[in-house]
């Protein structure tokens, strides 16, 4: 392309210029162009726009450094109005005898247009003309010429006015010279000796495109990290916040964590090591009324997060202008029938306010499974257009079969990140040896003083039990037994430890100890995931030493492991007025590796905490919980128990019928049938 005239603009904003330009967020003030007819070598007049900030206050300083006062910048017009007068101008001038000249903007950098008007245009919902898309950069152009003379970062107008001998009148405004100076210099080197063609501007995406990224193209120098995104963020909200910037196909991929959902974060791809700098100087800039956290990341962390998709996958993906929706919690029969039934299968011609077609029909729809075929209960879902999807996501939580269905805007790099997540073959430990050739010496490691008969004692930190989470809420201790099948033969006598919440009812979790440490791991390999009636059950080996780190009030990880101790330092090891445990099998130990029950104390201090349930903040810290002289913990109420999977003990004096019938005189949260004493 090669324009016949190009129209040097030079912008001002109320707050940072030069190479800060745009960086600290604050609005245009001031448009300043003239155009140059490159094939005559004339110049037409010097025209300037003032422009009315939305922002209540100036820096008045910075005002009068640019020649301008508050009282001008107050009764100026808007930016839209300023834009649109702006266009208008500039068509008017450039019509020469019948028909409109070809012409391109010419900027000093980038800055003046990636980093002010783009993305003030953008968040104003202002639609900016054609001719803004499209631009040359003055020192790109300077040193094709002269590429050994400065580095580009250098390349102030003055210094290239200095070495072109350019000179322009000092007196004028700041813009006003710059602007001379652009003009000036755009003629010397158009003339001999340089004779420089302006051809091949640079361009400024208009849309961002989804799909898979040409993952070759990823380099350390080309990615950044987001933080603090609203959660509800899509990768074309991440678009419209680095609007200016050319982000590579595909190039936003938000960030999930281990349980699936988005953590605030995403990565981002640019087209070059350029528009990376650009991005990095967006630190702190808002997105609504959040601001965003800008970093340097690398390549491969980009890969890690949105690469490495299958062909199925890739093939889902390959569409353009598609719309995602994510589906969650679907029944585990749920066909690709049944979700366009879901979604309404009326015509994209139906003009009904409720119609969400979806894009190509089954073929828009990607069911996700494990690599063994199972359904995992996620599904992807394109649309042709963003109407439509707002359409489909107002069913959010409505029903197919007898499960609600979540609905969730999503992205080319969530789908990548879900599908491999469950393509993934789990990577459970090798069954270890035999229980006795492991164990450690009984001089070094002591046991665990628990009630008498509640189950049978092993050493410390061994992960002889099993984890059982997302259990129907009617599920009992026989479909428990049925669900693992062969491993049924495997349980301690009384093992099988239903949790109840806060407000006596089944929380969905449940403990079982097993007879070895083999067992159990075999039992989480065969039975993780199966499923109970209409739900999957999730199935994690765990120690007893994780089962006592409930009962002083601590939280489990998702597999038993890295838990969050409480913030209460003064719990004791365990609850005093329990005794001592036998061994199941005595003859794997020796004598002397017996302990004696300790003595009950007469007024034992026991400080108990209850962690909050999620997405309510505790609004007090733990409560001692009184117990009597016969060793009893006596409930002040429920309100004091605030954790959805807390366990406490049961008092040992209760009848069978209050243990397994009376939530009240449990606590709120028990072993449903841990044995009398």
């Amino acid at each position: 392309m090669k324009p016949e005239c190009l129209v040097p603009l030079f912008v001002s904003t109320s707050g940072a210029s030069g190479d800060d330009l745009g960086s600290d967020e604050t609005e245009l003030v001031q448009l300043v162009w003239q155009v140059v007819d490159l094939k005559n070598d004339k110049t037409g007049e010097l025209r300037e726009l003032l422009i009315r900030p939305e922002a209540e206050e100036l820096d008045t300083e910075k005002l009068e450094q640019r020649g301008l006062s508050e009282e001008q910048i107050y009764a100026a017009q808007p930016l839209e109005h300023a834009l649109r007068q702006f266009n208008n101008s500039l068509t008017a001038e450039l019509l020469s005898n019948g028909r409109e000249q070809s012409f391109c903007l010419c900027t000093d950098g980038q800055r003046h247009l990636r980093q002010v008007v783009h993305p003030e245009t953008s968040n104003k919902n202002i639609i900016l003309p054609p001719s803004f898309y499209s631009f040359f950069d003055l020192r790109k152009e300077f040193q094709k010429n002269f590429p050994s003379v400065a580095k580009h970062k250098e390349l102030e107008l003055q210094f290239m006015a200095d070495y072109l001998d350019v000179c322009v009148d000092s007196s004028l405004a700041f813009a006003a010279l710059k602007v001379q100076q652009m003009v000036k210099i755009i003629q010397t080197l158009v003339t001999e000796p340089v004779f420089h063609i302006f051809s091949n501007p640079e361009s400024v995406h208009d849309r961002f495109e989804t799909g898979t990224c040409r993952l070759q193209c990823v380099g350390d120098n080309t990615v950044i990290r987001a933080r603090g995104l609203p959660w509800q963020a899509s990768d074309k909200d991440i678009a419209r916040f680095f609007r200016g910037l050319n982000i590579a196909k595909g190039g936003a991929a938000l960030c999930l964590n281990n349980q699936g959902r988005r953590n605030g974060e995403a990565l981002v791809c640019f087209e070059s090591q350029e528009h990376r700098d650009l991005g990095l100087q967006r630190h702190k800039h808002h997105m609504a009324n959040r601001y965003i956290e800008v970093y340097k990341a690398t390549g491969e962390d980009f890969l890690k997060i949105a690469g490495g998709c299958s062909s199925e996958v890739a093939h889902f993906l390959s569409g353009e202008g598609h719309v995602i929706v994510r589906m969650r919690g679907l029944p585990y029969s749920a066909t690709p029938q049944q979700v366009l039934q879901f979604f309404s299968d009326c015509s994209p011609t139906d003009d009904s306010k409720d119609c969400c077609p979806v894009a190509g029909g089954g073929a828009g729809i990607l069911l996700v499974r494990y690599p063994d075929g199972r359904p995992t209960g996620d599904a992807f879902v394109l649309f042709s257009s963003e109407d439509f999807a707002q359409v489909a996501l107002k069913k959010h939580k409505q029903r197919l079969g007898k499960r609600y269905i979540e609905l969730f805007k999503s992205t080319a790099a969530e789908v990548t990140q879900v599908c491999n997540r469950f393509s993934s073959t789990p990577l459970l430990p090798v069954p270890p040896p035999p229980l006795i050739s492991m164990m450690p010496s009984p001089l070094t490691t002591g046991l665990l003083p628990l009630a008498t008969g509640a189950f049978p004692l092993v050493t410390a930190g061994l992960c002889d039990c099993v984890r059982l989470r997302g259990l129907p809420y009617d599920a009992t201790v026989q479909n428990i037994l049925e669900f693992l099948g062969e491993f049924t033969g495997d349980i301690a006598p009384h093992g099988v430890h239903m949790v109840l919440n806060a407000q006596g009812r089944p929380s969905g979790e449940c403990f079982i100890q097993m007879c070895s440490v083999e067992r159990a791991f075999l039992a989480a390999h065969r039975c993780h995931r199966q499923p109970m009636q209409d739900r999957y059950v999730e199935v994690f080996p765990c120690s007893l030493d994780d089962m006592l780190q409930v009962l002083r009030g601590g939280a489990l990880g998702p597999c038993g492991r890295g838990m969050s101790p409480p913030p209460c330092t003064s719990a004791p090891a365990f609850y005093p007025h329990m005794g001592a445990a036998l061994p199941m099998d005595m003859g794997l130990y020796p004598a002397h590796f017996l302990i004696t029950p300790r003595p009950l104390p007469a007024h034992p201090a026991c400080y108990t905490y209850y962690p909050s349930p999620p997405g309510s903040p505790p609004a007090y810290g733990f409560f001692p919980a009184a117990i009597s002289a016969h060793g009893h913990i006596y409930n002040t109420g429920m309100n004091q128990i605030n954790s959805s999977d807390a366990m406490v003990t049961v008092p040992a004096l209760l009848s069978a019928k209050q243990l397994n019938t009376d939530p009240q005189t449990m606590g709120g949260g028990a072993f449903q049938d841990l044995p009398l004493l």
